[in-house]
C-alpha cells in the first residue's frame, strides 16, 4: 500500500507502508538512497555486529521507521486516502487536524 506525503514547501514522496521489499533486496543502501543518513548507519552497524542477519530483520519495520520520520519532520498527507490510511494503521487519530 503506497501513500502520499507532502511537505510545507510543496514537495511530494510516495511511501510503502509494510515490508519493505528494496531494503530486503538493497539492505543499507535503501536508507542512504532515501537520505535517512541516521538509519542508514544504524543498518551497516548492525549489519556488521550481527554477521548480515539484520538484513533480513530490518525490512519489516524499516517503512514504519521512514514513515513516522517524515511526519516528525513536518510531511503530511497529501490526499483523504493517504490520510485515512495513516488514521488505519495508528500513525495518527481522527481528531488530527493538518492546516
Amino acid at each position: 500500500m503506497i501513500i502520499k506525503l507532502k511537505n510545507s514547501s510543496g514537495f511530494l514522496t510516495d511511501v510503502k507502508i509494510g515490508f519493505s521489499w528494496t531494503t530486503l533486496f538493497f539492505g543499507y543502501f535503501v536508507p542512504l538512497f532515501r537520505g535517512d543518513i541516521k538509519w542508514f548507519l544504524v543498518s551497516i552497524l548492525l549489519s556488521i555486529l550481527t554477521w548480515g542477519i539484520s538484513w533480513f530483520i530490518i525490512p519489516f519495520f524499516y517503512n514504519n521507521v521512514y514513515i513516522k520520520s517524515l511526519l516528525t519532520s513536518g510531511f503530511v498527507p497529501a490526499d483523504q486516502m493517504s490520510r485515512d490510511i495513516l488514521i488505519e494503521h495508528g500513525y495518527f487519530s481522527k481528531e488530527t487536524n493538518f492546516s
